[in-house]
């Protein structure tokens, strides 16, 4: 990769009752709003289970429990500290090129 793509926006879409993206987007929040899931923390790559649990609620319905996740504590930051601290000699080596490449395929997630 030589060049970085050039920026486009994504198109306008309106939402209207009964509108395609309408139907689509109330689908996909049913179906997410429908399941609880446990997120772990990620340390160097890897998942954490700290057992130390909070609750991720629904912004407009607090009653509603989306998700369970684990807390970090003392231990877990100063690994993720020394995991990044690690990781900064390969990545500070990485061309530019590829930098911008595993951005780009972040953003297409």
């Amino acid at each position: 990769m030589n060049t970085i793509p050039k920026p486009l926006n994504e198109p306008i879409l309106n939402y209207r009752p009964g509108s395609p993206e309408r139907i689509s987007l109330q689908a996909r929040l049913k179906e997410l709003s429908a399941k609880e899931i446990e997120i772990p923390l990620i340390i160097g790559g890897a998942e954490v289970r700290t057992g130390n649990m909070s609750t991720c609620v629904m912004p407009h319905n607090h009653g509603h429990v989306l998700a369970q996740f684990h807390q970090a504590g003392p231990a877990e930051i100063t690994q993720a500290i020394d995991a990044a601290k690690a990781a900064w000699a390969d990545w500070s080596r990485t061309a530019l090129e590829e930098r911008a490449q595993i951005f780009l395929k972040m953003a297409k997630l």
